[in-house]
């Protein structure tokens, strides 16, 4: 017979694999177990994770915790296999991401030829729209359609994806974003 007891299952789904952990703290037991991901439908690889784990502990799914993690985004990321995106931002700071300098540690400010990752976006697929907020989030320069149609002309030439919005000051007022 099943027996109910607080237990806690971790899932973790990746790109090829969704494992699955379950500490059983009342026996002091751990179980493990590793499912194909399915692609299709995620959660369908998590659920069969969970029915085999708890079969394996000879539990049920009442009372139990569980704590859910991906690396599916990581992996796209690290492999490259992610969508093509271009990126949308306001006129003269199309070279923010690729400047990139706030996450660097302190002894490498100003290195200039520290290695960095590649960035997520390619410098060419980055457009600035003419458009300008001000801190207050206070229109300066009304969005120009105009520009936006060219940007979005050359996604649509290159192949893109999707597509990311990143405006300055655009928490403070976001207006042009939408």
């Amino acid at each position: 017979m099943r027996r109910t007891v607080g237990a806690k299952i971790a899932v973790d789904v990746g790109g090829t694999f969704t494992d699955v952990v379950l500490l059983d703290e009342s026996k002091g037991r751990l179980f493990c177990t590793k499912t194909p991901t399915t692609h299709g439908d995620l959660a369908e690889g998590v659920m069969r994770g969970l029915e085999e784990i708890l079969q394996a502990a000879s539990l049920q799914g009442d009372g139990l915790q569980v704590i859910h993690g991906t690396t599916i985004g990581t992996n796209a990321v690290v492999e490259g296999k992610g969508a093509k995106v271009g990126l949308i931002t306001t006129e003269g700071f199309e070279d923010v991401l690729e400047i990139r300098r706030v996450a660097r540690p302190k002894e490498a400010a100003f290195d200039f030829w520290m290695d960095n990752p590649p960035p997520l976006v390619p410098r060419y697929l980055g457009k600035g729209v003419r458009k300008r907020l001000n801190a207050r989030g206070e229109v300066l320069i009304p969005l120009d359609p105009s520009s936006l149609d060219e940007a979005l002309r050359v996604f649509e030439e290159e192949g893109v994806e999707a597509v990311a919005v990143v405006l300055l000051f655009s928490f403070a007022n976001p207006l042009h974003e939408r």
